[in-house]
């Protein structure tokens, strides 16, 4: 049986159900297509993104030339694609691994009818993620919207953690003169390589996933501080599928302490919002609880920009805001800290947030990254109450105490000491902007914002 394994966000050889089945199946060939329908969004034709999957499509291509294969690559909508290839090789059967997004949910059962009718066969395995929707529910078969009840069901039905034998002696042998080492696929897809400072690939991630193995028993306390290496820096790996949910869990296993049991849990958060995403596909656009969407954000545009340039006067929200734009990386502590500076202290919109995370983040993915800014806006389901307002001047003294994190990214403040470099003098340090808004002010002004939007009294701010 000749089959096909297409591959999208699961750039790897090893533990992959998809490839896994396939191999099983016959003899395999591997496809990776870049969509038009996805790049087009793109409006940074350097994205680092797209060189970090090609790197990873080069290092498939070296494992796979040394089995005597090669993994094809096209340009094009996967609709067309797919089935023009399964022609061309005589394809009997596409192996590919689910995808709970909203386009890819509406792409895929297309791709199926197009193929059902050149009487080829199309199936979908569990991959990205360790539990589907349908897996983890409540007492009265619904979807869990409370993460502390899912994660104690997740970890109720837990058991083993599988793993996909691929064994490649099955793949098909050819020579393929586009391959991606001898073919340069950037002038065809629009782009330029543009180095991300993670290195797109597997043995990257192994590594990375090795030398985090060292560290994980302090992951607990030390995920929070900026200014160290407290974090796996794994997901951007996971996110392109360089390394399997499996290994992720694999690893949290492997030993019992704090640190590993807080990683377990941010895993699980991950399916979490993998699992709202598909279940209440909405969210992509609108506000998890819908009486959000009509709170009228009455933030000054001027004050977005400031907030992307890192310009707003508050130094732990524009030094991460500086190492977004600089890395395209920022630190999920950090993440928290500057998505509630804007939704709710300069009152603008967290879509618009949301968006600018999507174009920047390295690791963007759309699941986690809607989940993280819903959270924080406090319109996602359990996410903080409204009144809840993360304040950056305490977060910035607590996890940045000595303020090497902003001294870094803000060489301005270079000279300021410890205790004025949190919330530094303007009159003093001119170099360096004056709040543009009172975090005073507006922290009050916002529990009126929503409160007007949900109809709810007014609550205590904490």
């Amino acid at each position: 049986m000749k089959n096909l394994c297409w591959i999208r966000r699961d750039l790897r050889l090893h533990d992959h159900a998809a490839l896994s089945h396939a191999l099983r199946g016959g003899e395999t060939t591997l496809v990776f297509i870049f969509d038009p329908h996805i790049l087009d969004k793109l409006e940074n034709k350097s994205d680092k993104r797209v060189t970090f999957i090609y790197q990873s499509l080069q290092e498939l291509e070296q494992k796979l030339q040394k089995k005597g294969s090669s993994l094809i690559i096209r340009y094009g909508k996967p609709e067309e694609e797919i089935p023009k290839l399964c022609q061309e090789l005589k394809i009997e059967k596409v192996y590919t691994n689910r995808d709970y997004e909203p386009y890819a949910k509406k792409r895929d059962p297309l791709i199926e009818q197009n193929l059902k009718k050149l009487k080829v066969g199309f199936e979908t395995f569990k991959d990205s993620v360790f539990f589907e929707k349908h897996e983890v529910l409540t007492g009265s078969g619904t979807v869990f919207k409370v993460f502390t009840p899912y994660k104690n069901k997740w970890l109720s039905l837990f058991d083993e953690v599988p793993e996909f034998e691929c064994p490649l002696k099955k793949l098909t042998v050819f020579a393929n003169p586009k391959n991606i080492l001898a073919f340069n696929w950037y002038p065809v897809i629009g782009f330029v390589e543009d180095i991300p400072l993670l290195t797109g690939g597997t043995s990257f991630a192994q590594k990375r996933l090795k030398n985090f193995d060292k560290v994980m028993e302090d992951y607990k306390e030390a995920r929070n501080f900026p200014a160290i290496e407290g974090t796996s820096y794994l997901s951007v790996y996971i996110r392109f599928g360089n390394i399997s949910i499996r290994d992720m869990i694999r690893a949290a296993l492997e030993t019992k302490n704090e640190g590993s049991t807080t990683w377990l849990s941010e895993i699980i958060w991950r399916d979490f919002y993998h699992t709202i995403l598909d279940a209440f596909s909405y969210v992509e656009k609108s506000a998890f609880k819908k009486e959000y969407d009509h709170i009228k954000w009455p933030g000054n545009p001027q004050h977005f920009t400031a907030w992307c340039e890192g310009r707003t006067g508050v130094p732990i929200v524009d030094a991460a805001m500086r190492c977004l734009n600089q890395t395209g990386m920022m630190h999920n502590r950090l993440r928290m800290i500057v998505a509630s500076y804007l939704c709710k202290i300069l009152l603008i919109d967290y879509r618009r947030g949301e968006h600018y995370f999507a174009d920047h983040l390295l690791d963007y993915d759309l699941a986690a990254n809607n989940g993280g800014w819903q959270w924080s806006s406090s319109s996602g389901c359990d996410a903080q109450p409204y009144f809840r307002i993360f304040n950056p001047y305490t977060q910035s003294e607590k996890f940045d105490a000595d303020g090497n994190f902003i001294r870094q990214w803000l060489p301005e403040l270079a000279k300021v000491p410890k205790k004025e470099i949190h919330r530094p003098d303007t009159l003093l340090y001119q170099d360096y902007p004056a709040p543009i808004v009172s975090y005073e002010t507006n922290r009050m002004l916002c529990s009126k914002v929503y409160a007007a939007a949900i109809q709810k009294k007014i609550s205590p701010d904490k």
